[in-house]
Order: structure tokens, then C-alpha cells, then sequence
């Protein structure tokens, strides 16, 4: 069996962006990037985060607006390898009647039927609910907060979960 997948949001687990604006946390790198004419949007950035993930034991994803220009803009500086990325095009940002994420529903079907684990700060019950009724694996969809990204224990989380996958095989 292969290793389950991690899909990785951008904006809030590895860019926390809802932090104090004027003070970058501690560890971060600020870079800025201009995604559309205009401002440049200012991106914060751990560089241990790439080499964290990477141990967790998964097959990392991106699942995130930045689709594959993370890995021209975020991989790099995190030190993470070209990575595959769920392609939104065309659900951008859409509405659903049911208030399920508009990136859940590709999501589910990128993995088909592969264990997962998604970290995003965007998760209502209605994303957990839609997973659950329509992915016949274990999956792990674990908030990260915007104001602080990815933590030590958002880390535990993910390692215990593929642990625990892995133990099952």
C-alpha cells in the first residue's frame, strides 16, 4: 500500500497570515511576491517546515490557490522538492449551497480513495461531513490557525496519524 497523502494549503498552515501584521513570528522569513499586477503580497515562511514535512510520511500535495506556483514560490524557501498539486481551476473561490469548501470535493476526488490528511484554515463540519459520506478511507482534515500556522503539535498530529495508517497495513 502506498503512503497516505498530505495536502498542504498555503495561506494559514504555512503562511500565517492573520498574524500581528507588524511583527513576522519568530522563525518565519518574510518574502514577497507578486502573484497579479499590482502589490506584492508579503508571504511568511518557516525554512524548517519543508524538512518537517517531508519526515511526516507522506506524499505531499499542494491543495491551495497557489496551485503550481507554490512550488516556483513556497517550495524553495521551505526546502521542499517540486511538489503535485490539486488543480482548482474553475472552483476558485465558489459557492456552494451545502457550504462545503470549494476545494473539498476536488480534493476528495484527487485522492481517490487513498488515505489523506488536509491541512487548511478553512474547515467547517460541513467539509469534515462531506469527506466522511464520500471517502472510503481514513482521513485526517486538521485545522491550522491562520494567526499561528503549522505548530509542534499540528506536527504530532499529522505523525500520529500516518503512524497509526501505517500500523493498520
Amino acid at each position: 500500500m502506498s503512503r497516505p497523502l498530505l495536502f498542504l494549503d498555503v495561506d494559514g498552515p504555512l503562511n500565517p497570515y492573520a498574524a500581528q501584521p507588524e511583527r513576522r513570528p519568530e522563525g518565519y522569513t518574510t518574502i514577497r511576491v507578486t502573484v497579479d499586477p499590482g502589490r506584492p503580497l508579503r508571504v511568511w515562511l518557516h525554512p524548517d517546515h519543508g524538512r518537517a514535512l517531508l519526515d511526516l510520511g507522506y506524499d505531499l500535495c499542494w491543495a491551495s490557490t497557489w496551485m503550481d506556483a507554490a512550488n516556483v514560490h513556497i517550495a524553495p524557501v521551505i526546502g521542499l522538492p517540486e511538489l503535485p498539486y490539486v488543480d482548482f481551476t474553475g472552483a476558485l473561490f465558489a459557492d456552494r449551497p451545502d457550504g462545503v469548501h470549494w476545494k473539498t470535493e476536488r480534493i476528495v476526488a484527487y485522492a481517490r480513495g487513498r488515505p489523506f490528511a488536509w491541512v487548511d484554515d478553512e474547515l467547517s463540519p460541513a467539509d469534515y461531513a462531506y469527506v466522511a459520506a464520500r471517502h472510503p478511507t481514513p482521513a485526517l482534515l486538521h485545522f491550522v490557525s491562520p494567526r499561528l500556522g503549522l505548530r509542534e503539535g499540528d506536527f504530532t498530529r499529522l505523525a500520529d496519524f500516518a503512524a497509526a495508517l501505517a500500523a493498520e497495513r
